[in-house]
């Protein structure tokens, strides 16, 4: 292929397309993409320049395709992935979690690094300053391939919180130890540095300090410019990422790669300077991150040769299994001594360390440059003995990128396919079918609650407030008083325990914003709203369908008509579909204005909605919503409800109307 914008189209089609299939299909996206890169590059050749021959030719095929561009198009990739992992940093997050998960982090990272670099140069041969660098690199699990594991696996709270607190933590500080290392590297083997020692190193230590500094002061005025609103809303996300390309470059000028110091802390910094709308950014750097990551991960996979897994001996797949048996069970058990961790969860934490797109994309990066820093060296170099050890260096920078996608490839699929049977089998995964999280306690929504968990479907009610509470705690039902988009939310709530969210609160804008801050977690597709818009979808007042989740109920009935429903008798009932009582029989069964509002089917919950109807079939659960009838004994009399139910309801809206004022969107 010689065409650039037809490589980037394709590069494009089959990086988002294998995300889109991983999602479809529950696959790990990382293997998914990695297989599209294999498959356009060393199988079919389809990416590969016309005529490349890996044998003859003096660049990898990618490197050839863009030339020039190739380095620096990688280094700005890799450094808004590991930007936009510093900006989901929050150190005031990590004060609420558990000693086990700070060992874990620290000392846990170097003890981690100590014994991979180890197990890299005793048991697969490597040469130190490789053997650091890629050690440093492995330190880094990362929330992306983290959060799929954990969702399907359904791991109890502890455990759960161990592997996600470590992926979020380890993936800006393998950035900082990966430079670190190549630095290292760089000096072990004299590329580009000249000079005594204990100048070089001072040198290294203060661009270190430089760069990290810059990042820091970057963010700082960033932070400044966005929380005195010296800027429009639409301005800041292409603001933050012109910044983070200008302090990716100022920093390499101080050093070499010092960049990717910079933008971590540039990131960090961000997320910890308290800027009311870093979420929103941090959702727009996410979805850049999705398609760097989409297009990088193919291209560096279609830059492989089968020359390059050739290089790959018997010596590196036994490193590979010294990583998985030895090393990180060791670091487990090493770092949380004394942390009151119980051998079950040590055991499960101790296997489970699947490495994401940021080793590869920091081990290509740093591996690629050390290796032409080496070659020009060993072009240099006239000493026999010096040229040898340069050679025995040269051949160990290039195993580290395959080295490393061997590595992606074993974790993945490994700790992807082990991990749920594994849980199970210790007793560490929940056994619950997945729940319905209900965001708003009221009366009607307390009714719904509670006809779910009479089906045996686990339910939370939430609320921000003690008193719309009560129909709930009344009814027994399991609640969780707070704030559902306060961030103290994420340690105290399993949200992976739960497969739906309904937004039912009196606040239509509350809804909107719990719809819009939970549909990346949970996936739009399992949210549903409260009818907000009235029968005037057109209304020009009424909030964005962008904001909202999928509209609850077929009939779209706002939640005053549900209150009315609730008082003038309507009550839910359960119907249970089967040869003798088939869908059909239940269709004709119900009252005038009746209708479905879940299905529950082989474990899983379903709701009614009009951008999704649901049709039942034998062997479902359905929920539905009916009137009263002339043979109910609780069919109300006139008035329609007791005066206990009316002082309540009046409580119930004063509280509304006072205690929860609609957030500004």
């Amino acid at each position: 292929m010689q065409n650039l914008v037809l490589a980037f189209a394709l590069i494009g089609v089959l990086g988002v397309g294998a995300q889109w299939a991983a999602w479809r299909f529950s696959l790990p996206a990382i293997v998914v993409m990695a297989i599209a890169g294999l498959i356009a590059g060393p199988v079919t050749g389809l990416l590969w320049p016309a005529g490349y021959d890996p044998s003859t030719a003096d660049a990898p095929p990618m490197e050839a395709l863009f030339g020039d561009f190739y380095r620096p198009m990688i280094g700005i990739a890799v450094a808004v992935i590991l930007f936009e992992g510093g900006l989901t940093l929050n150190l005031a997050e990590l004060r609420g979690i558990s000693a086990a998960v700070r060992r874990l982090i620290f000392p846990g990272a170097f003890v981690a690094w100590t014994l991979g670099a180890a197990a890299a140069r005793y048991v697969g041969g490597l040469a130190w300053e490789t053997a650091i660098l890629f050690a440093g690199v492995m330190v880094v699990t990362g929330p992306t391939v983290i959060a799929p594991l954990l969702r399907q696996s359904k791991l109890n709270s502890r455990p759960a919180a161990l592997l996600k607190w470590e992926g979020i933590v380890n993936d800006p500080l393998g950035a900082l130890l990966a430079v670190l290392a190549y630095e290292v590297a760089v000096l072990d083997v004299g590329v580009a540095h000249e000079g005594a020692p204990a100048q070089i190193v001072a040198s290294l230590v203060l661009a270190a300090l430089l760069d990290a500094g810059f990042g820091f002061v970057l963010g700082k005025a960033i932070a400044m410019l966005f929380r005195r609103g010296w800027t429009a809303e639409y301005l800041k996300p292409p603001i933050l990422l012109v910044a983070v390309l200008v302090c990716f470059e100022i920093a390499n000028l101080l050093q070499e790669e010092g960049g990717l110091v910079a933008v971590t802390v540039m990131g960090m910094t961000l997320a910890n300077s308290r800027v009311a709308s870093i979420n929103e950014l941090r959702l727009f750097k996410e979805n850049v991150a999705v398609l760097l990551i989409s297009g990088v991960f193919v291209i560096l996979t279609a830059n492989l040769t089968w020359q390059n897994f050739a290089a790959l001996d018997a010596r590196a797949y036994l490193f590979l299994a010294a990583m998985l048996f030895v090393v990180r069970p060791a670091t487990v058990f090493l770092s949380t001594i004394g942390a009151d961790l119980p051998w079950r969860e040590r055991l499960l934490v101790g296997w489970i360390a699947p490495r994401g797109i940021v080793a590869v994309a920091v081990t290509s990066f740093f591996g690629a440059s050390l290796a032409s820093g080496i070659s020009t060296s060993l072009e240099a170099a006239a000493d026999p003995a010096a040229r040898e050890a340069l050679a025995y260096s040269l051949a160990s920078a290039e195993k580290m990128i395959p080295l490393a996608f061997a590595m992606v490839f074993a974790t993945v699929v490994l700790h992807g396919f082990t991990i749920s049977p594994l849980a199970k089998l210790l007793g560490l995964a929940s056994s619950e079918r997945p729940g319905v999280l209900i965001s708003g306690s009221s009366l009607w929504s307390a009714a719904l609650a509670k006809a779910l968990a009479d089906a045996d479907v686990p339910v939370l009610v939430a609320d921000a407030s003690w008193r719309r509470l009560r129909p709930a705690r009344e009814a027994g039902l399991q609640t969780y008083y707070g704030e559902l988009l306060s961030e103290v939310t994420e340690h105290h709530l399993e949200l992976n325990r739960y497969g739906v969210l309904l937004a039912v609160g009196g606040n239509e804008a509350h809804n909107a914003l719990v719809c819009t801050d939970l549909a990346p977690e949970m996936g739009r597709a399992a949210i549903y709203q409260v009818n907000a818009r009235g029968k005037d979808d057109d209304n020009r007042r009424a909030l964005s369908y962008t904001l909202q989740g999928r509209t609850l109920l077929k009939s779209a009935a706002p939640l005053d008509q549900l209150m009315n429903r609730h008082f003038a008798g309507w009550r839910f009932r359960k119907a249970t579909l089967s040869e003798e009582f088939t869908p059909e029989a239940y269709q004709k069964s119900l009252a005038k204005d009746a209708e479905t509002v879940a299905i529950i089917r082989r474990g899983n919950v379903l709701i009614e909605s009009p951008e999704a109807p649901l049709r039942p079939a034998v062997g479902d659960v359905v929920i539905y919503y009916s009137p009263p009838s002339d043979a109910d004994d609780d069919k109300p009399e006139t008035p329609p409800q007791t005066e206990a139910e009316e002082r309540l309801r009046q409580e119930v809206e004063a509280e509304g109307e006072t205690a929860a004022p609609a957030p500004t969107l």
